[in-house]
């Protein structure tokens, strides 16, 4: 028998555990598309495109759980073409979408950071109450160690090993990494906060053309490691703990993005 949960279920468990309260976002977090109310199978993905969309459908899901999911700050309010095209799609087929975007991010164990250092091997520094050692704006950066004693152009080789992409760096391929501070996605921005925490090292996402400068101007490197390919993990990471906690089968759709 295929186990089955309410979304309200679903949504009071997500809220409880990612506590997206906590954060000031761009994005509403939770349900953020009401669907059908019991929920057998659940797709999850990086970004709530028409290809997922689609996928679900296909699948016969009842939820899509994404990291990145719709009605940004900033962005325009009107219903009209992609936009009006994806809600369409997921309303005519009653299904339920579950976004969560910085709560996901920093989540301390299915979080994308804290998977992003389990792919990659990496050692976070662990505070006296055993947490992860953490800074910048609401303790998204962490901080920690390369699994061993490495350079540079090693540490970016075994990133474009692990995560299948290769990465852009700025700094001395022959420097020593001694530091490390990582931050997925469009982070880049936060590599000030993580250099006067003591790294000498940064990997995010996405990179920026001040990046550049702040990196040689500092002596430091800087590692873009791509936005869609360090945020893989963390809902992956999550929709295997529904199934534990639930039962309820999640399948990953891994919509492939270059950025």
């Amino acid at each position: 028998m295929t186990s089955e949960i309410t979304r309200h279920e679903l949504e009071t468990w997500l809220d409880d555990t990612l506590q997206p309260g906590r954060f000031r976002d761009y994005c509403p977090n939770g349900l953020q598309v009401e669907g059908r109310t019991t929920i057998r199978h659940i797709v999850t993905g990086v970004t709530a495109s028409q290809a997922l969309i689609e996928a679900a459908v296909a699948r016969g899901s009842d939820a899509i759980l994404v990291h990145h999911g719709w009605f940004w700050k900033n962005e325009n309010p009107c219903i009209r073409g992609p936009k009006h095209k994806r809600i369409a799609a997921l309303i005519a087929a009653d299904i339920n979408l579950f976004a969560y975007h910085l709560p996901l991010d920093a989540h301390v164990e299915w979080g994308n950071n804290a998977q992003l250092a389990r792919i990659m091997d990496w050692t976070p520094d662990i505070r006296p109450d055993g947490t992860p050692r953490r800074c910048g704006p609401d303790d998204l950066i962490w901080l920690g160690a390369p699994a061993r004693d490495c350079t540079v152009a090693e540490l970016a080789a075994d990133i474009a090993h692990r995560l299948k992409r290769k990465p852009l760096v700025i700094g001395e391929p022959d420097r020593p990494v001694q530091r490390l501070a990582w931050c997925t996605g469009a982070a880049q921005s936060m590599m000030d906060a993580a250099l006067a925490a003591g790294a000498d090292c940064y990997v995010s996402g996405e990179i920026s053309e001040p990046t550049v400068h702040l990196a040689r101007e500092t002596g430091s490197t800087y590692i873009s490691a791509g936005h869609h390919a360090t945020e893989r993990y963390g809902v992956q990471a999550l929709g295997a703990a529904i199934e534990a906690q639930f039962g309820v089968p999640c399948t990953f759709v891994d919509i492939d993005n270059p950025a």
